[in-house]
């Protein structure tokens, strides 16, 4: 017949046996808190830097933003009052129209010409590097210099450079600039240029981590450089050019410094951006009030179009 047996007793009652484990438990915490107390003073002075530098803007702005003020009479509080006027304002209805439209433009011309590329120098067999290094020196170029060096190529007359180098083949002269129809797309295809290469090196750096043994397949089954970019570059770019794009629109949609240096907002209005008409109303008509009110609503427009763009993309990444 079956025998049992019975558990030997351990001669240390369990209400003891938990109070020792308890004891241990809050040693251990204990511990790792003294751990954690010289990387937490550790990063104290980064965040109080942080929370100084970065949120107490953010927080001047949203307070600014009711009250109407220069810097140097005293602060009236008026509370929404400034959102009603520049919502109301002609002036921010054309720069919003102007954004909108340096961002399509810049969607379609200069959103295709990194991906384009960085898969041309993918493709590449040698000296690589040197051509990224190409590609990547409009970057290092300062800003200022490079629109006053191009304000010089768009010079409109016959003997301006551009004018002179399409005139070779019958084209031209053209107004550039000094265009109300042809201001914006001449500043999308310098801004093109100046920010081209950022994104060539990310797409570059994310085309290294496809499978070498994908693009061997590829070729074996008699793929060409299309159907090789289609079918095995695109796919693995998918997550990296969805971030891409969302952060081209937050980027476009705060254009400032070229309209601003090519052409101050002109011909007739025909650039002025939302970021330059909140430069004037700052630093030209002294109303930092509707400034930051402005600021405030374009932030809030962005990051209500990211959280649109984050949900309806959410399974596109890894679709």
């Amino acid at each position: 017949m079956p025998t049992t047996t019975t558990a030997r007793p351990t001669g240390v009652p369990a209400t003891s046996r938990d109070a020792g484990a308890r004891r241990r438990l809050n040693r251990m915490y204990l511990q790792r808190v003294r751990n954690g107390v010289p990387a937490v003073l550790f990063a104290l002075p980064v965040l109080l830097v942080f929370l100084v530098f970065s949120w107490g803007p953010i927080v001047k702005g949203l307070v600014m933003s009711v009250q109407q003020t220069n810097l140097v009479d005293p602060v009236k509080w008026v509370g929404l009052e400034n959102f009603r006027y520049v919502l109301t304002d002609p002036a921010v209805g054309q720069a919003s129209l102007n954004t909108l439209w340096f961002t399509l433009l810049a969607l379609l011309f200069g959103f295709p010409v990194p991906v384009l590329l960085a898969m041309f120098l993918s493709e590449l067999r040698g000296r690589t590097w040197f051509y990224s290094t190409l590609a990547y020196l409009p970057v290092i170029t300062p800003p200022v210099v490079a629109i006053l060096l191009w304000r010089f190529f768009y010079d409109p007359a016959p003997s301006g450079m551009f004018n002179t180098i399409l005139g070779h083949v019958g084209l031209g002269p053209y107004l550039w600039l000094d265009s109300p129809s042809s201001a914006m797309p001449s500043i999308v295809l310098e801004a093109t240029w100046a920010g081209a290469g950022n994104a060539v090196i990310i797409y570059l750096a994310a085309l290294t981590s496809v499978r070498q043994d994908l693009y061997e397949a590829a070729e074996l089954d008699g793929a060409g450089v299309v159907r090789r970019v289609w079918h095995v570059m695109l796919p693995h770019l998918r997550s990296v050019l969805l971030l891409m794009l969302l952060l081209q629109v937050i980027g476009t949609m705060q254009l400032f410094t070229e309209p601003l240096l090519f052409t101050g907002g002109g011909p007739q209005g025909s650039t002025m951006t939302i970021l330059l008409l909140i430069y004037n109303y700052a630093f030209v008509n002294g109303d930092y009030g509707a400034a930051t009110a402005l600021s405030v609503l374009l932030a809030l427009a962005l990051a209500v179009l990211s959280a649109v763009f984050q949900l309806a993309t959410r399974g596109w990444s890894t679709a």
